[in-house]
């Protein structure tokens, strides 16, 4: 196990080469946290190759990466949107549910099957897993190479000691709010039966001995890393020695440029709108969020809608509105009073960067857990999908901006953020692991 203090893991020098292959979930959410973590690798010297699946290729390529595609024949280019576009409408646990109990089943047999050819055309020293790629990490098992984890979204708390991220539950420590989160992930459990009957059929035929009773059996045992800083966190959560929070994985030069009608910008206090690249086609939520922005004049909103909605179907656009497909988020939020969110982790923690307080409005997926922790935090407030109207909007939006304890608390945790260097931070922890499975020489 990692038993370094932060205090040397500022260590740097000349490495000797070592090819690290990234495997990261085609999500947009997933992506963007994993590529500027591969990129700050390369940056040391390391040789990063990307996996993921074909409809990945261009955004990992632009970014400076090598990448492989995973059983391109079966899922070539186009095939995840295919899939990607019954999220657009959902919500609660409907996407969660096809999620895990339907896709990732399909995508890790496949996975699992495909990746060891990868790694030996490639010859991979070393894997670095997007966590939610359940059990892919018997691919690295079967060929004997040391591997770490890495948490893009929220970190799931499969402790009882916290609500599981999924439910809208409120934070109850008490016994009786355990006994409550411990149901919550009983009723869950089913969602992952198919997967594990792959993962177990596959450790069978590859001749690895699972504990299948451990949920954590196949997690690595040199690094678990997570991009949310420990102080957003609920308390208590139990964590083994080997997981580190850093902070947000950030690296904007990595992204592709998006471009804006800059032009459109009046100078008036900015409220940035957003809900996220995945679960964002629920045109009742936008058709609001413009009805709100109606009621804030003094205000301009740019709203970021995503592809699943065309604006022509939302009717009038209000004149102190922009709104757009896409938005250059990171560089909106320099200027932003308020971030009107789904909870996205990447965009909460982009917000909190710039110091920016959040309304969130969760829709499915962490997104609930994330906005508890918002609210926990006093770094915004939560609008629910039930509560939702366009005068309760405009009524929680003039609050947060009219109370100046919400910017305070983001900018605690922008301080933290920019203290905690998470980037770097995770660089380190992957180094110091390397080395420690003997991978790496200075």
């Amino acid at each position: 196990m990692l038993n370094f203090t932060r205090g040397i893991l500022s260590l740097r020098g000349c490495y000797s080469r070592v090819r690290i292959a990234f495997v990261c979930m085609p999500i947009t959410g997933h992506l963007n946290p994993m590529i500027a973590l591969a990129r700050r690798m390369q940056t040391r010297g390391h040789q990063i190759l990307f996996i993921s699946f074909a409809d990945t290729k261009d955004v990992v390529e632009a970014a400076g990466l090598a990448f492989a595609a995973i059983s391109e024949a079966a899922y070539p280019t186009g095939s995840m949107t295919t899939f990607m576009e019954r999220f657009a409408q959902a919500v609660g646990l409907e996407p969660v549910q096809y999620w895990i109990a339907e896709i990732v089943p399909r995508l890790l047999k496949d996975a699992l099957e495909d990746l060891p050819r990868i790694a030996k055309e490639q010859e991979v020293d070393a894997f670095a897993f997007d966590t939610t790629f359940t059990y892919i990490e018997l691919a690295a098992l079967r060929l004997h190479k040391p591997y770490i984890h890495v948490w893009n979204v929220l970190p799931f708390d499969s402790s009882g000691t916290t609500p599981p991220y999924m439910f809208d539950l409120q934070y109850d420590p008490s016994p009786a709010g355990r006994a409550r989160n411990l149901e919550a992930l009983s009723s869950i459990r089913v969602f992952s039966a198919p997967r594990q009957e792959i993962a177990s059929a596959y450790a069978q035929s590859a001749g690895l001995q699972i504990d299948w009773t451990r949920p954590d059996a196949t997690v690595s045992e040199l690094l678990i890393l997570s991009q949310v800083p420990r102080e957003f966190d609920l308390p208590g959560i139990p964590r083994p020695p080997q997981f580190w929070y850093t902070g947000p994985f950030y690296d904007d030069s990595g992204r592709r440029p998006v471009s804006f009608p800059w032009e459109k910008l009046t100078g008036a206090p900015l409220i940035y709108a957003s809900l996220g690249t995945l679960v964002n086609g629920l045109e009742h939520i936008h058709r609001t969020i413009l009805d709100a922005a109606r009621k804030l004049p003094e205000m301009q909103v740019v709203f970021s809608t995503g592809r699943n909605v065309r604006l022509d179907d939302l009717g009038p656009i209000p004149a102190n509105v922009v709104a757009v497909q896409s938005a250059p988020q990171l560089e909106l939020l320099k200027s932003a009073q308020l971030c009107i969110t789904h909870a996205g982790v990447n965009t909460t923690l982009e917000s909190l960067m710039r110091g920016v307080p959040l309304l969130a409005i969760p829709i499915t997926f962490d997104q609930p857990g994330v906005a508890l922790r918002i609210a926990h935090h006093g770094v915004g407030e939560i609008l629910r999908l039930r509560e939702l109207s366009s005068d309760a909007l405009a009524t929680l939006a003039r609050r947060i901006l009219d109370t100046t304890a919400y910017r305070t608390r983001a900018r605690h945790f922008q301080q933290i953020i920019q203290q905690t260097e998470g980037l770097d931070l995770a660089a380190n922890l992957i180094d110091s692991s390397l080395r420690e499975a003997g991978m790496v020489r200075i």
